[in-house]
């Protein structure tokens, strides 16, 4: 399976930006999916999930309100919409995948991971 993270980029704090994660390979479009992110000298942390049938999703406090995990399974992609956003959202952002359909905030659940894409937020 692989995964390949995009639309990063530099925004002004209070703007939005939208990363697709295209999932190739033997990807299951029952898969769990999740997006992660890690700022410089900081651990990776969790920011939404989202399951197989796209009917359950979960999010960390922090992005509660302001982003939105969907997937689209005809085309094996997921989408993490970050509206309002703040220079601590500042981060690379990772796409994760993990083999049972269930959501999942633990990183060590996930199977396979994409690349990541840079998200900067400029105060």
């Amino acid at each position: 399976v692989q995964l390949q993270a995009s639309g990063g980029g530099l925004v002004q704090a209070g703007g939005s930006l939208r990363l697709p994660c295209a999932a190739s390979g033997r990807a299951s479009r029952s898969y769990g999916m999740g997006w992660f992110r890690q700022a410089p000298g900081k651990e990776r942390e969790f920011v939404a999930g989202v399951s197989g049938s796209g009917a359950l999703k979960e999010y960390a406090d922090s992005v509660k309100g302001r982003f939105t995990i969907s997937r689209d399974n005809a085309k094996n992609t997921v989408y993490l919409q970050m509206n309002s956003l703040k220079p601590e959202d500042t981060a690379v952002y990772y796409c994760a995948a993990r083999i049972y359909s269930t959501v999942s905030s633990d990183p060590q659940n996930f199977n396979y991971w994409g690349q990541g894409t840079q998200v900067t937020v400029s105060s």
